[in-house]
């Protein structure tokens, strides 16, 4: 924005002890690699991406106005504990894996899931992906198709493989495969859903919700 950005904005707002304690969150179409990380240390709560998907809007904005934020007694009006999108009170319940090696795809995916109750952990490999399944035990774990080294199909024969892990709703997200026999083939290897991109967000929301409750049998 002209004369004043709103990194500028947050920072006056959380230094004013009348503001303090608002929860501000930025609406931008500009966000890139890195900036989720900037946006939270300038003393935003969240941010939501444009283009504004309507049917969401209302739901998203509300989520960040029951955000508790916390001060320690006597701490100065900077040292206010920031809120990430994890920590906005879940509806879900759900942890969800993604693993996808382009920075830009974990970008959308969380500013899509996190502000609707999920917690979003990603991982840039499948070798990645797996040593955080076996850590964390997501309840579900979404995954690119084309990765270098080792791809997506590679990546969930390795989840299938593992006791611990086979029973985790896999689902592929991916822009780069569009024949309906591979979308078939990963279905037959084990995949819980066969998602394309692009894809509208709550159509997303929508797939993950239903992959759990499947999973959950109700």
């Amino acid at each position: 924005m002209p004369q004043m950005d709103g990194y500028e904005v947050a920072r006056r707002l959380r230094a004013d002890p009348q503001c303090s304690k608002l929860p501000i969150v930025a609406v931008t179409a500009l966000a890139m690699v890195g900036d989720r990380e900037r946006i939270l240390a300038s003393g935003f709560n969240g941010y939501i991406a444009k283009p504004i998907e309507a049917e969401m809007f209302l739901s998203q904005v509300d989520g960040f106005l029951s955000i508790p934020l916390k001060r320690t007694a006597g701490a100065p009006i900077h040292a206010v504990q920031k809120q990430t999108f994890a920590e906005v009170p879940a509806k879900k319940h759900a942890l969800v894996l993604f693993v996808d090696n382009t920075q830009t795809n974990i970008d959308l995916v969380r500013s899509i899931l996190e502000p609707s109750g999920y917690e979003v952990t990603a991982a840039l490999s499948a070798h990645e992906g797996l040593d955080l399944a076996r850590r964390l035990k997501p309840d579900l774990i979404l995954s690119d198709v084309h990765m270098p080294h080792n791809d997506g199909y590679s990546f969930m024969r390795m989840v299938q493989n593992d006791a611990a892990l086979r029973r985790i709703p896999f689902v592929f997200l991916t822009a780069s495969v569009w024949s309906a026999r591979e979308k078939v083939q990963a279905l037959e290897q084990g995949a819980t859903k066969f998602l394309s991109r692009p894809i509208e967000p709550q159509a997303l929301l929508d797939e993950i919700e239903g992959c759990l409750r499947k999973a959950k049998g109700t």
